[in-house]
């Protein structure tokens, strides 16, 4: 996979994308529902805004950091939320600001962090590649909120590697948060990029496969389209469950989206 150079610049690509979405809003359409139940315009932004200053916390103060995590821990299902219902509240100006400094700091925060380190999270330890990978899977998932919210069609582009890559890699973590046991042997998974190329991943001789576009498999894994609504194909009974459950955020299993919400 990519470097963290070339990471830096994808994340930074991804929010000027949806930065462009947001930026000339009215107050009153920050105020529009997302697709993600009590979830506005702004709520979105909050929560990207709200979980880039904690991954700036992460690689810059660790003991600050270690009280987030403290705080969080007796309310660990609902403080995503509460965060965000608390920064949603901020004038839309201001969020917009909030949010466009603290990801620009982000960045530079985990240019400078010593290679081999890993940085604390909510759950395992990150290395700095993965905490911007993370951070641009979220970008690109809520901003598909926010762009359905706007009735506007995002054209993918090469950068939904890095998501279809953690969709992969968190495929034993989907079983594990819904309480069941991984498959030992690898699945072999085909995707059609953007351009019409073919990203894979695993043995090609596997007998449990999973093909489709990778927007689709990026729509899936971060839960944004129910899987009835993707052209995903898979073979193997292990394969099909897999797709019935993959999650690629940190988290209890989320509820996604309805079959038929977006036809």
């Amino acid at each position: 996979m990519a470097d963290l150079e070339a990471l830096l610049g994808d994340f930074t690509a991804e929010c000027e994308d949806l930065d462009r979405l947001v930026a000339d809003l009215e107050p009153a359409q920050w105020q529009r529902q997302t697709p993600a139940p009590g979830w506005s315009i702004a709520h979105q932004i909050a929560h990207l805004a709200w979980t880039d200053e904690v991954a700036l916390l992460a690689a810059t103060d660790t003991a600050a950091f270690a009280r987030q995590v403290e705080a969080a821990a007796p309310k660990a299902l609902t403080f995503v939320d509460e965060a965000a219902e608390a920064k949603a509240a901020t004038p839309a100006p201001r969020l917009l600001a909030e949010w466009r400094s603290g990801r620009a700091a982000l960045v530079n925060a985990l240019r400078e962090v010593p290679a081999g380190t890993k940085l604390p999270w909510f759950g395992p330890p990150m290395s700095p590649a993965s905490m911007v990978t993370a951070r641009l899977m979220e970008t690109w998932a809520h901003g598909q909120d926010v762009a359905d919210a706007l009735g506007v069609d995002r054209a993918p582009t090469a950068r939904i590697r890095n998501i279809a890559h953690l969709g992969v890699r968190t495929r034993n973590f989907a079983y594990t948060v819904h309480g069941r046991t991984a498959p030992a042997e690898e699945f072999r998974i085909e995707l059609t990029a953007p351009d019409g190329s073919l990203w894979t991943w695993g043995p090609e001789d596997a007998a449990q496969r999973v093909t489709g576009p990778a927007l689709d498999f990026c729509q899936l894994v971060t839960q944004r389209r129910h899987i009835d609504d993707l052209a995903l194909h898979s073979v193997g009974d292990d394969a099909a469950e897999w797709l019935g459950i993959a999650q690629a955020f940190a988290g209890p299993p989320g509820t996604g989206r309805a079959a038929g919400q977006f036809a």
